[in-house]
């Protein structure tokens, strides 16, 4: 393999990892809270993405307003999920609020086909997303370098949330002690509910930026991202922002890479992720960054 057919691999890689990255966030905040696999995730992450869709093809917005749209539109849809489907089974049984986090799921997707039809619909690029850009031998778009940046910079800007601001006190405050928080003051409710806005507006983006990759939209379009960035976040130890991003990424380069230098496997890409999963839970339940907690009753 030549070295510009590694770089062109390598940032394809990176983009797609990032994007893996970004979406296994919003797993880990609500799982470090809740102790909760928030399945709708993914299909929040399509919800965006068709935000943009119709902003821009309906309404005929800017792609950038339609984005921002799109991103605050998603955020209070997870606010509302949070507050019918969760809150209620608070002290319900586990089991209750699993079976609730599928029940969702398959009904974003039911009303979603409804509503938007299963066909799947083509996506506004920005052309300066996509002129391409040559270096050497390597030809690369500017999405290519603009997803690991926004990634990154989202990064940034959510560890700061975390670990310099009151309701990132509070959010891991609650991830140790939901009980011990609320009787010292903390409401609770509204910082779970907070969590849940900025986890589905980090996946409404990352559908944004996902849909602008492959350039279309369509009802179903979450659910192997969504499920390649849950095992994502259990690699790199579900519960851990940072072990969100090192998992995304490195799921990202074991698919592109794999198939680059074994092409004859590419029909089993997706299997990878399984693989990979499956031998994290075999040998390391925790991740790479993650914590051992015990369940609660």
């Amino acid at each position: 393999m030549s070295l510009d057919i590694f770089l062109q691999h390598f940032f394809n890689a990176l983009t797609l990892g990032s994007l893996y990255a970004l979406i296994a966030i919003g797993y880990t905040m609500v799982y470090g809270i809740l102790r909760l696999i928030n399945f709708a995730h993914g299909d929040i992450l399509m919800v965006g993405a068709y935000f943009v869709f119709f902003g821009t093809f309906a309404f005929g917005w800017p792609w950038g307003v339609s984005a921002l749209l799109a991103v605050a539109g998603a955020s209070v849809l997870g606010i509302v999920v949070e507050k019918a489907a969760y809150r209620p089974l608070r002290d319900a049984p586990r089991i209750s609020a699993l079976i609730s986090a599928i029940a969702v799921s398959f009904f974003i997707e039911s009303l979603a086909v409804v509503v938007f039809t299963g066909q799947p619909r083509p996506v506004l690029q920005p052309e300066w997303l996509v002129s391409e850009w040559q270096l050497g031998g390597v030809r690369i778009l500017p999405l290519t370098a603009f997803v690991p940046a926004m990634t990154m910079a989202l990064v940034v800007i959510l560890l700061y949330i975390v670990y310099h601001t009151k309701p990132g006190l509070a959010m891991r405050a609650i991830s140790k002690d939901i009980e011990t928080t609320r009787l010292l003051g903390v409401k609770v409710d509204n910082i779970i509910a907070l969590t849940f806005g900025i986890g589905s507006a980090l996946a409404a983006a990352s559908g944004i930026m996902w849909a602008l990759r492959y350039p279309q939209v369509h009802p179903y379009m979450g659910i192997m991202p969504g499920l390649k960035a849950f095992i994502a976040a259990v690699f790199g130890g579900i519960g851990s922002i940072q072990g969100a991003v090192i998992g995304g990424v490195t799921l990202g380069f074991v698919e592109i890479m794999t198939v680059a230098f074994m092409p004859d496997l590419s029909g089993y890409r997706d299997a990878f992720a399984f693989v990979l999963l499956v031998l994290v839970l075999l040998f390391k339940p925790t991740g790479l960054l993650g914590e051992s907690m015990e369940e609660k009753i």
